[in-house]
């Protein structure tokens, strides 16, 4: 299916209606700032992640006394969404529960994804709803992946992530080797919130961050000049590049969720940073993509 365009006088999006994917963002002069999904090093660009964040203990979970299985981030990036409505700058998109999403996952739920171009950039907005009378649990996060360096060419390394925050150090959940959460915490030097790109940055998979460290992470050039941000109200965020790969792109990711701590078997009402919607309760959260160049 063809992707949907949304546009205004700064920029240009392009969304694919395959797990309401964000596939493109450029400015009026045809800057692109996302990945290309190039499958030699990661052949996705802006997945949305739902209903869970990360991974579960053993690519399984718990709930009211059952056990089912769940892939890596949840199922929506790997559905069909359907169209709610257009408009020249802003688009919605729509999943809600079926018989193939409760063999994996027993809920009702209606997930509906917007982007809306304003003249800063692009807003990625969520509303997950409750239409039943029992709770539900769920995580929700963004898997933007950015270009950098801006050129698209060569590796990572020598650019600087920038922090908005004052804290001598980034404070991040080591994640092991089958993607579970650790229960220690390795501090990253920042110096005036930059922290440089290294080759061996991501070699332990992502830098999960909890507590609300931040609200915005910049992507700068060599002499720490922002070229793009992401300011966001989440609780927590990862950052990531495919280990070992130099990969031309990182990706800046606000989750309300993450993965399973290690040895985790509890239900799913307990697991760490889970959501709960009582019957008929919404949640809305969103984030912005702030082109800078």
């Amino acid at each position: 299916m063809s992707l949907y365009s949304i546009h205004n006088l700064r920029f240009e999006a392009q969304i694919d209606p395959f797990g309401a994917e964000l596939r493109s963002l450029k400015n009026n002069k045809g800057t692109e700032y996302l990945w290309s999904a190039d499958p030699q090093y990661w052949a996705r660009v802006s997945p949305v992640l739902f209903p869970f964040v990360g991974k579960t203990n053993g690519l399984c979970y718990r709930t009211g006394g059952q056990e089912f299985p769940m892939t890596p981030h949840g199922f929506a990036r790997d559905r069909e969404f359907s169209l709610l409505h257009q408009e020249a700058d802003e688009i919605w998109f729509v999943l809600e529960a079926d018989d193939a999403t409760r063999a994996v996952y027993p809920f009702d739920f209606r997930l509906e994804l917007g982007y809306r171009l304003t003249s800063e950039g692009l807003e990625v907005l969520w509303k997950v709803m409750n239409p039943a009378a029992n709770d539900l649990y769920f995580a929700i996060g963004g898997h933007p992946a950015f270009l950098c360096p801006p050129s698209g060419n060569g590796g990572h390394a020598g650019c600087f992530l920038h922090f908005d925050t004052d804290a001598p150090v980034l404070r991040c959940t080591p994640i092991e080797e089958h993607g579970l959460a650790l229960p220690e915490h390795v501090d990253f030097p920042l110096t005036g919130g930059y922290l440089p790109l290294t080759e061996t940055l991501f070699d332990h998979d992502a830098l999960v961050v909890e507590n609300r460290q931040c609200s915005q992470v910049s992507l700068c050039l060599s002499n720490k000049t922002p070229y793009l941000a992401v300011r966001f109200d989440a609780p927590l965020f990862g950052i990531w590049s495919p280990p070992g790969k130099q990969a031309p792109f990182v990706c800046i990711e606000p989750w309300y969720g993450r993965c399973d701590s290690v040895g985790f078997t509890g239900d799913l009402s307990e697991r760490a940073w889970e959501n709960k919607l009582s019957a008929h309760e919404v949640f809305e959260a969103s984030y912005t993509i702030l082109p800078l160049k």
